[in-house]
């Protein structure tokens, strides 16, 4: 900001304190100069009283503009009709005023400066000379006291425009900051819920391992072993996705530019076989554990940054089965329909929705619940079901239990909140004769109709790579060796053959009942 600006944001602060300075120096130079004019023609006396009272509102001229203008024009008429003076070098005093008051005043009172102004211009010419030729005084003085006006009317549309754009700037200040704060307060609940999502399904895994571990220890060591595997990879894991989604949050994280500002070449970076050899070297370090999935690795440095891996998907939810079926709880999966791409986030979506059910049943379910997973490809809507015959509310909300009634935690406060944000719909509650329900449903694209010629010579080899039967999968009995089993089970050709009850097949077929 230069000086000008300055200057002129100081005065605009201060209006009467420049203004009563102006009239000040003003009156300093005019009354002198008057009296050095009129004092052999009229009374000294005089001269500087009709003076001072034409100045005298001038330090109000942009403060109260209606104001000064009127008493201006009082004092003007009392100067030519009262004291019978002529023009003095106060009466620019005059124009001063038709200008404030025009920039500063409202659309009324510029006017009513108007027509004060005709009015003194025509009393000015006919005091002075009142015949014909008091036209000569009178059009000059009009012509001066217009221009004021137009100058003033063009400062005030200025002054209006700044006062626009100021006000424009303000708002858009304001906006900027709310946005800021709704995006921070938007990233924290995403930050919030992963962070949920990962730390009660990892620690609800890592606790009923121990305990299983420490009550197993004695009789059987080789399960012992294999709960101490599953809680160093649940750890690992868990661990390794903390580190990527706080990754963000650091500031000096290394990157792959030059000091310029070049991206780094190719030539510079490792090669995939550099990194395939160093994952080919660590598996090898594993431990006997009978584990292949990486119990025995060692653990990466804590100020190294986790690998980078795209994040879960919908067709990750098998290995989240297959992780709950190794930690000892029966899950049965199903999928019907035609799996497709979905939408960014929405797989991711699918994922914890069903990780934080599965977290449910582990904590809440009690001792062994069968857990039906079910997801359903629609043509404009995917659906995720996740039933448990578990105790769940019913044995919390129980008569009997000394316990309060169970409220709804993060979790499904998190399943709600990620619902809402793919203008899905999420239902969970206790099922009818027992356990727990938990239904996702969200919108997703329809499929694309198939070309013609697909239709003509039947399905191409790349879509039926996509096409996946509906196959239910069923968990291996995790009775011991020595506890009799059911009768040889019948060959799987639909969902029929899932081990639910009576209550589950029929939510199963009624999916678009539970809300």
């Amino acid at each position: 900001m230069g000086w000008y600006e300055r200057w002129a944001w100081w005065t605009e602060r201060h209006r009467f304190v420049v203004d009563l300075g102006s009239t000040l120096l003003a009156a300093l130079f005019a009354i002198p100069g008057a009296l050095s004019v009129y004092a052999e023609r009229f009374d000294a006396t005089w001269i500087v009283v009709a003076s001072i009272l034409v100045l005298a509102p001038l330090p109000w001229c942009r403060t109260r503009p209606f104001a000064s203008a009127t008493a201006v024009f009082v004092a003007s008429m009392a100067q030519l009709s009262i004291f019978h003076l002529p023009v003095m070098a106060a009466d620019v005093v005059v124009v001063v005023s038709m200008y404030c008051v025009t920039v500063y005043g409202t659309q009324r009172a510029y006017l009513a400066a108007c027509g004060m102004a005709v009015l003194g211009s025509v009393a000015l010419g006919l005091t002075l000379s009142p015949s014909l030729h008091s036209l000569v005084l009178i059009v000059p003085t009009l012509a001066i006291m217009g221009c004021a006006f137009a100058f003033g009317l063009v400062r005030r549309s200025r002054r209006l425009m700044m006062d626009a754009l100021r006000d424009r700037a303000e708002r858009l200040e304001i906006e900027r900051d709310q946005q800021t704060q709704i995006a921070t307060a938007a990233e924290r609940a995403r930050i919030a819920r992963e962070m949920h999502d990962i730390v009660a399904h990892s620690l609800s895994v890592i606790i009923a391992q121990a305990d299983g571990g420490r009550y197993a220890a004695a009789a059987d060591p080789a399960a012992a072993q294999r709960s101490l595997g599953t809680i160093a990879e649940t750890g690992r894991a868990a661990l390794a996705d903390m580190r990527r989604l706080l990754g963000v949050l650091r500031e000096d994280q290394p990157s792959a530019a030059t000091p310029l500002g070049l991206v780094a070449p190719d030539a510079v970076r490792p090669a995939p076989s550099a990194l395939g050899a160093g994952t080919t070297s660590a598996s090898a370090t594993r431990a006997p554990s009978g584990h292949p999935s990486g119990q025995g690795q060692a653990a990466p440095p804590s100020g190294s940054q986790a690998p980078l891996k795209p994040q879960p998907d919908a067709a990750d939810i098998g290995q989240l089965v297959e992780q709950a079926r190794s930690g000892g709880m029966r899950v049965s999966w199903a999928r019907v329909g035609v799996e497709r791409r979905l939408p960014p986030g929405v797989g991711l979506t699918l994922f914890r929705v069903c990780q934080e059910a599965l977290t449910n049943v582990r904590k809440h379910a009690g001792p062994r619940p069968a857990v039906t997973v079910l997801v359903r490809w629609g043509e404009g809507e995917v659906e995720l079901r996740v039933d448990d015959d578990g105790r769940g509310l019913a044995a919390a909300g129980a008569p009997g239990s000394d316990g309060p009634a169970p409220t709804p935690g993060y979790g499904l406060l998190g399943m709600r909140e990620r619902a809402e944000m793919f203008g899905g719909t999420l239902a969970a509650g206790p099922r009818r004769g027992g356990g727990f329900s938990v239904r996702f449903v969200v919108p997703i694209p329809r499929a694309p109709a198939p070309l013609p010629d697909a239709v003509s010579g039947g399905v191409s080899d790349a879509g039926a790579d996509d096409v996946r039967d509906a196959e239910p999968e069923v968990a291996p009995d995790p009775r011991p060796d020595g506890e009799p089993a059911d009768a040889s089970p019948e060959p799987r050709a639909d969902r029929s053959d899932l081990p639910v009850s009576a209550d589950q097949a029929h939510d199963l077929n009624n999916t678009r009942g539970a809300r």
